[in-house]
């Protein structure tokens, strides 16, 4: 689990995603879930890092971010096919 007192922002990016996700149960705080207590993250592009947690049962949603010591920035957000990513 990340550090509970460590700073999350959202990119602009990141902030327009969530707007357009929300019909599909995509919150901030399930955002915010997902990024400290993972089902399963692994390394991304860039030195950046992507935590995933399930949706539904068919759907994941997966979380790229950066993090620093002092912060953790929220780049996007996306829905993905489980199978895809298991």
């Amino acid at each position: 689990m990340k550090d509970e007192g460590k700073k999350i922002e959202f990119t602009s990016h990141a902030e327009e995603k969530l707007g357009r996700l929300k019909e599909i149960g995509v919150t901030r705080r399930k955002i915010l879930k997902t990024v400290r207590n993972p089902d399963k993250t692994v390394d991304g592009r860039y030195g950046r890092k992507i935590a995933q947690t399930l949706l539904r049962e068919d759907i994941i949603l997966r979380v790229v971010y950066e993090e620093t010591e002092e912060k953790i920035t929220i780049v996007t957000v996306y829905p993905g096919k489980r199978r895809r990513y298991e």
